[in-house]
């Protein structure tokens, strides 16, 4: 009966959750709190900076800074960094494992440990100890607890209670034989009545005021096992007994909620919404908020080990202290849908919602649909293997037709009755993948194929009757109006009115491979592309690039949502602007700075999916839907004002240093003084959990500065040289586009004159020097008098000598100097003669060999690709038979000029002796070495009269191939690449062929 239970608590408990999270991605009413399902979950281990995985429990002191309590000593967590306090430490702790974090109403931090003792780390950060009591067993101290005059009430594990007198002294008594303080276990409140209750392994149990003790009488007495309570901030006191929650009422415990199959709750928290947070023994956490129960079954990681402490910060992040590390469940701007949710795949290639309110989603390993009620449903294509195919492009017809393009199975179309037909290379569709459909004006449904575009006519698949349409990989497609926009590996292509048109993206910027197309109000188009925007208006193209700030060079498809701003997804994020800021930056190439969205967001992956479409939607609740490499990523723009008007963080000052030996820092109101001539060094950082990375600084030094200096991420400042005087150091921080805090740490300090810029010390020192001065001018006369007579007979014969030598010397630095420069310039030309070609100023085959040996151990060393191209010129001998060797040598350095031109700084060209050439691409795939040889080659081609002789014409067989991470060694490439150009010139030459 127990199972049955578990089993129908489990599964009622994650259908809610799934139709939960299900509606949230079908749209639907913005809730006031975010599902469960929507917060994201960072976590913390040892390999982070933990000193131990176990978190015993959490605070936070009124500075902000977070406290985390472990079996290996104190940890303190600024948001960026984990600083740990322990017996090493200075002070060190009395010892290492923590048992209990309590702040008092005066902002002290009180820690408790595994030997009873006590330790207080004031609010003005001084530290102070108490020793267990020589008397006491020496176990740890569970909880810790303030009453209201003051004492500190510790409990001991299985142990009694102890208390900090307002005397100053630790106090502790074993509790008798049959005490109900003798099985007290964890968990300790004191209710408003000044009554202390305390878990144990036998009821709960109470003492009052008097100091008498009591079990609770009922279900919470003996014989129910473990029992503890909870306080939360409203004051309302909880009791956990099992798996079962219980409120206590004045009449006593009413049962709250039964969580039968959830196991032993191990920790509870009540947040500022009134949610209440479970942590259990191994399920992980749940939510209780109202009628509704949620659980983060999801996280595999958070649901292995018990659940020790919860916390609420500041910020509204909860903090969830396990056996497995710690967690933080933060408020973030994206929610994801992946397999955990039902998907699956989450390579998630097209996102699409039909008219009807349903999303389509084509992934990896098929395609789901997420109907109107958030119900998930995978949808089954037909396949000669059985496998589902991977989904690349969606679009739906005006009759309500849902049209799927595959990687590899050709096209399928859904009507509204679910009958399913399938068009592949039987109806005439082109073999390979179809990155993109796109309905047209008058229903008609174009396809993107791997041999140009189609359309499809009932079961019939027609090529446009236009010549010069694209005939290979089609990237993008977009019918506008009357427009059909395609885009391509080469660049864009416009049919209009019967006639192609191609826009020459690479001339302006060196875009080549299009993504997709969107249509602006003003009737511009916008181009994404491998080398960022491109509009199109009025028969102009204009760029948006680096150059004018965008982030990365490539953009995939973008849309305008109904506040106005553009969201363009990306392989590193989603990026938000305006249009506005777009046409600005393509009319007169002013800067744009569009804000980026990652995984510190809330997106499960930043990695966008491009060349496959749609992979970003508005969808009809206003909310956008984007393809991402972890899922579908989803965001409310409505959300984004508040999500970036967050509280500037509160800045406190974490390290002071003079010549790189740390210092105490001064409590507020005091002053450092410093000698002078030494270098400040001074740490800060903004407290804030959130965007941690993000938060931006500035500093003013009054006394120095008259303005704010910015200082970007940058959490230090050091000074040096300052001259004598009073001096206030203010830091502020701000979030990312938010307000500076009016929380601003301080450090006000002096630095000290030296000793004898005092002014009593120049006072005594000036009359001194007055004396002495007296003095030595009276003995300096009478001295000069009697040698001035026998100082000039030595000068008159040692200035005859000294002229001599002087000559000597300057005559034999002359002739040294140009020895020495006859030498430089003959070490110069051989070092040129050593490694460059004479005739054509590249590098020779020396300098080859040398930097092939060193990109292939470079390359195999990081795991970076490389490739090799040999290059030969065609018919050599014949231009120095027809037209001379001056010609032929003159052809020889035409050569090396287009190599040097089309390569990368990155890239080597070589000439490897008489008319062979070579050249390196390091860090450079297969797929890149193709294109940039093609690109070569279209170089030679299109210079038809080479050095201004009608008629000669040059061209190149050349070998190819990409260093073999098994064999990767030059001899081995080389034979490759030669065996190869071998093979291309007796294929015919002008031409290239791979090793």
């Amino acid at each position: 009966m127990a199972l049955q239970l578990w089993l129908m608590w489990g599964c009622g408990l994650n259908l809610l959750v799934e139709r939960s999270a299900c509606a949230q991605i079908a749209g639907g009413a913005e809730q006031s709190l975010p599902l469960l399902h929507d917060y994201a979950v960072d976590h913390w281990t040892t390999g982070d900076g933990l000193p131990h995985n176990a978190i015993r429990a959490i605070a936070q002191t009124p500075d902000h800074h977070l406290w985390f309590g472990t079996w290996e000593g104190l940890v303190s967590y600024n948001g960026l960094d984990f600083s740990v306090y322990d017996r090493s430490s200075r002070p060190a702790l009395l010892d290492g494992g923590i048992g209990a974090l309590y702040v008092d109403p005066h902002g002290n931090l009180w820690l408790s440990d595994s030997r009873g003792n006590l330790s207080c780390l004031q609010a003005n950060g001084r530290w102070r100890f108490w020793p267990s009591p020589a008397h006491s067993e020496h176990m740890i101290v569970q909880s810790i607890q303030m009453d209201g005059q003051g004492r500190l009430w510790l409990q001991y594990e299985g142990n009694g209670l102890g208390y900090l007198g307002t005397d100053g002294r630790l106090h502790h008594h074993a509790p008798v034989a049959g005490s109900p303080l003798a099985t007290v276990y964890s968990h300790m409140v004191i209710d408003h009545d000044g009554r202390i209750w305390i878990g144990s392994y036998d009821g709960l149990v109470y003492q009052d005021p008097d100091g008498s003790t009591h079990r609770a009488a009922g279900v919470l007495g003996p014989g129910h096992g473990l029992i503890w309570p909870y306080i939360a901030p409203d004051g309302a006191m909880w009791v956990v007994s099992a798996d079962h929650l219980y409120r206590m009422r004045r009449q006593g415990p009413e049962l709250a909620y039964d969580l039968s199959g959830a196991g032993q709750i191990t920790a509870l928290l009540e947040d500022r919404q009134h949610a209440l947070w479970v942590g259990t023994e191994n399920q992980g956490i749940l939510r209780i908020y109202g009628h509704r129960i949620e659980s983060l079954h999801r996280n595999a990681a958070l649901s292995a080990g018990r659940i020790v402490s919860l916390l609420e910060d500041a910020e509204g992040s909860i903090w969830v202290g396990s056996n497995g590390g710690l967690f933080r469940l933060r408020h973030t701007l994206f929610s994801n849908y992946t397999q955990h949710d039902g998907l699956g795949n989450n390579y998630v290639r097209a996102v699409l919602e039909d008219h009807r309110g349903r999303l389509w989603i084509g992934h990896a390993g098929g395609l789901d649909m997420v109907d109107g009620g958030g119900h998930s449903h995978p949808v089954s294509l037909p396949t000669a293997t059985g496998v589902q195919p991977e989904v690349y492009s969606l679009a739906e017809d005006p009759r309500g037709n849902l049209w799927i393009g595959t990687y590899h199975d050709g096209i399928y179309a859904i009507d509204p009755m679910w009958n399913i037909r399938h068009i592949d290379a039987q109806h005439g569709l082109p073999a390979g993948n179809v990155r993109a459909i796109s309905i047209g004006p008058d229903g008609r449904v174009w396809a993107a194929t791997q041999r140009g575009v189609v359309w499809i006519e009932g079961d019939r698949v027609e090529r446009p009757a236009v010549s010069g349409l694209p005939g290979g990989l089609i990237t993008a497609l977009d019918s506008i109006g009357d427009d059909l926009w395609i885009g391509t590996l080469q660049g864009a292509w416009l049919l209009r009115g019967g006639q192609i048109r191609h826009l020459d993206l690479d001339a302006l910027g060196g875009g080549r491979t299009v993504f997709g197309f969107a249509r602006t109000a003003d009737g511009s188009t916008w181009i994404s592309s491998d080398r960022g925007l491109y509009r199109y208006r009025k028969g102009q193209l204009r760029r948006v690039g680096l150059e004018q700030g965008l982030p990365v060079d490539s953009v995939f498809e973008w849309v305008e949502d109904r506040l106005g701003n553009i969201w363009i997804n990306t392989n590193r994020g989603l990026l938000r602007t305006s249009l506005t800021a777009l046409n600005a930056a393509a009319d007169y190439g002013t800067t744009i700075h569009p804000e980026r969205y990652d995984e510190m967001d809330g997106m499960n992956s930043s990695q966008g999916n491009g060349s496959s479409s749609p992979d970003i939607i508005l969808r009809q609740d206003g909310t956008i839907a984007l393809a991402t490499a972890g899922g579908v990523a989803m965001l409310d723009p409505r959300k984004l004002a508040a999500y970036r008007e967050l509280p500037a963080p509160p800045v406190v000052i974490e390290k002071l240093s003079l010549d790189g030996v740390q210092q105490r820092i001064p409590a507020a109101g005091k002053l450092l003084q410093i000698p002078r001539h030494r270098q400040l060094a001074v740490d800060y950082v903004g407290l804030s959990y959130l965007l941690s990375q993000r938060i931006e600084y500035r500093t003013r030094l009054d006394g120095l500065d008259s303005h704010w200096v910015a200082r970007g991420h940058q959490r230090s400042v050091e000074y040096i040289g300052l001259p004598p005087g009073d001096y206030v150091l203010h830091v502020a921080a701000a979030h990312p586009g938010g307000t500076w805090s009016g929380h601003e740490a301080v450090l006000r300090f002096t630095v000290l004159p030296l000793w004898w810029q005092r002014p009593g010390v120049r006072l005594l020192f000036g009359l001194l020097v007055v004396a002495a001065i007296v003095l030595t001018y009276r003995f300096m006369v009478n001295q000069y008098k009697r040698s001035n007579a026998r100082l000039a007979r030595v000068v008159a014969e040692r200035t005859r000598d000294l002229q001599s030598q002087t000559e000597q010397l300057l005559a034999a630095n002359h002739e040294k100097s140009l020895l020495l420069e006859q030498l430089k310039l003959q070490s110069e030309a051989y070092e040129r003669q050593a490694h460059e070609d004479a005739l054509t100023g590249l590098p020779n085959r020396r300098a080859f060999d040398e930097a092939l040996a060193r990109d292939i151990q470079r390359g195999r060393r990081h795991g970076h690709p490389l490739c090799l191209i040999m290059l030969d010129v065609d018919h050599f001998k014949q231009v120095n038979d027809r037209h001379s060797h001056q010609v032929g040598d003159a052809v020889l350095r035409e050569v090396g000029r287009l190599l040097r031109g089309g390569c990368r700084a990155s890239d080597l060209a070589a000439r490897l002796g008489g008319e062979e050439f070579a050249i390196i691409l390091a860090n450079t795939d297969i797929e890149d070495a193709r294109r940039a040889l093609q690109r070569l080659r279209e170089t030679f081609a299109v210079n038809t009269d080479w050095l201004g002789i009608a008629g000669l014409h040059v061209t190149f067989s050349a070998g190819l191939a990409q260093m073999d991470p098994e064999q990767a060694d030059p001899e081995n490439l080389m034979r490759r690449v030669d065996e190869a150009l071998y093979r291309a010139k007796h294929g015919g030459r002008d031409r290239y062929c791979e090793g």
